[in-house]
């Protein structure tokens, strides 16, 4: 068993992504080091979208929370 101490600091900067599973889904949710944010199923599309910021298409828009833009 391996027992943990404080929690350990979480990683941010420029180049720092995040991906998260959709609970209940197969949906994956891409956050940009900006807080953009967009939901996929397909995980090639999400690290696309993710590594074209900030110029690259599909375009960089944060969204609603449940992959459409505002």
């Amino acid at each position: 068993m391996i027992t943990r101490g404080a929690a350990e600091p979480m990683l941010t900067g420029k180049h720092v992504y995040r991906v998260h599973w959709v609970l209940g889904t197969d949906r994956l949710r891409g956050v940009c080091h900006c807080a953009a944010a967009r939901e996929f199923e397909d995980p090639v599309e999400l690290w696309a979208w993710l590594l074209a910021h900030p110029e690259g298409p599909p375009a960089h828009q944060p969204t609603n929370g449940n992959g459409s833009t505002r």
